[in-house]
């Protein structure tokens, strides 16, 4: 269903489309699965770079509510028993440090929008409309694109008539669509694993603990709805997860959460370069020196004992 209102929307995720595409297209034939591959993640990286200021402002804030961790437990031990006071006091405390609990959908909430228009638009190709200052051209190149093997249009329920009319295999359509939709759900999870990881080493006794758990394990089961979705969008949403999950990796690496010792103080770990560091080792300290080489080993010479009869002043017998 198009939401009248979000037409301007439409017609510039089209306009960034086209752009996009006629680019590719000087080296791409137009109607290449690869030109409309990398058209499509094109677009993904240009909106994810868009909000990347949100994201950043949303890890600022969860790191503020890192160093707020000791002290939102010392509140939740003296309210225990009135919940009520205990969330006003919780509120209150990130309220004074600039810490936004919420600040975690900023991200969601921005792309929600393009999600939609690129949902809106891809509908329209595949249902062969030239709307939105789409051009005729545009709208059968992309029609006649196929993704090893799958139309850029197709869905996994999409009939077998369906799917021949856009000169592809059936059964290949499905296998490619199915492996497209399971990755989306496998990135879905690390990604949300990821944060939840994080959040329950920050917050060990948050009561939120096993409904994070039960929304880790719930949250790859949406890309199934994916199912429904053309190929195009499914594309997206694995370029999309890839980058969200790469980016809060980054973060992460780059900053540790604190660590709370016996004593109460807080100390944080020095930033590492990741999954690289796992892989090559952990990098030298650039104020280490490498250990001063052995000196050599003097070995005394002793002077050999001459016989008797060598000696000064000695007598043979």
């Amino acid at each position: 269903m198009e939401l009248p209102f979000l037409n301007w929307l439409y017609t510039a995720v089209a306009w960034v489309i086209t752009q996009i595409h006629a680019g590719y297209s000087t080296f791409i034939p137009s109607d290449n699965g690869l030109n409309w591959a990398l058209t499509i993640i094109t677009l993904t990286v240009l909106m994810r770079l868009l909000i990347f200021p949100l994201f950043m402002k949303q890890m600022r804030s969860s790191r503020k509510m890192q160093e707020l961790a000791p002290k939102v437990q010392e509140l939740r031990k003296k309210y225990k028993n009135d919940k009520q006071r205990m969330n006003q006091e919780v509120m209150a405390l990130y309220q004074g440090a600039g810490a936004n609990p919420l600040g975690g959908c900023l991200p969601v909430v921005a792309q929600f929008p393009i999600f939609i228009s690129m949902f809106t638009v891809l509908r329209a190709i595949a249902e062969d409309r030239a709307t939105f200052g789409m051009t005729r051209e545009l709208v059968d190149s992309a029609r006649a694109a196929h993704i090893l093997g799958a139309p850029l249009p197709a869905t996994f329920w999409s009939s077998a008539s369906e799917i021949s009319k856009f000169g592809a295999d059936p059964v290949v359509t499905k296998i490619v669509l199915a492996v497209f939709v399971a990755i989306s759900s496998g990135t879905t999870f690390l990604t949300v694993r990821q944060s939840v990881t994080r959040s329950m080493q920050q917050m060990p006794d948050n009561p939120m603990a096993q409904q994070q758990k039960i929304l880790m394990y719930i949250s790859p089961l949406f890309a199934i709805f994916s199912l429904n979705f053309p190929l195009g969008l499914i594309l997206y949403w694995v370029t999309t997860n890839l980058w969200t999950l790469s980016q809060q990796h980054w973060f992460y690496s780059r900053h540790p959460m604190p660590v709370v010792d016996e004593k109460g103080n807080m100390t944080t770990p020095p930033p590492t370069n990741g999954i690289f560091t796992k892989l090559v080792g952990k990098p030298k300290a650039a104020s280490e020196e490498p250990p001063p080489a052995p000196e050599p080993k003097i070995v005394r010479q002793q002077p050999t004992r001459q016989p008797r009869s060598k000696r000064t002043g000695s007598k043979k017998p």
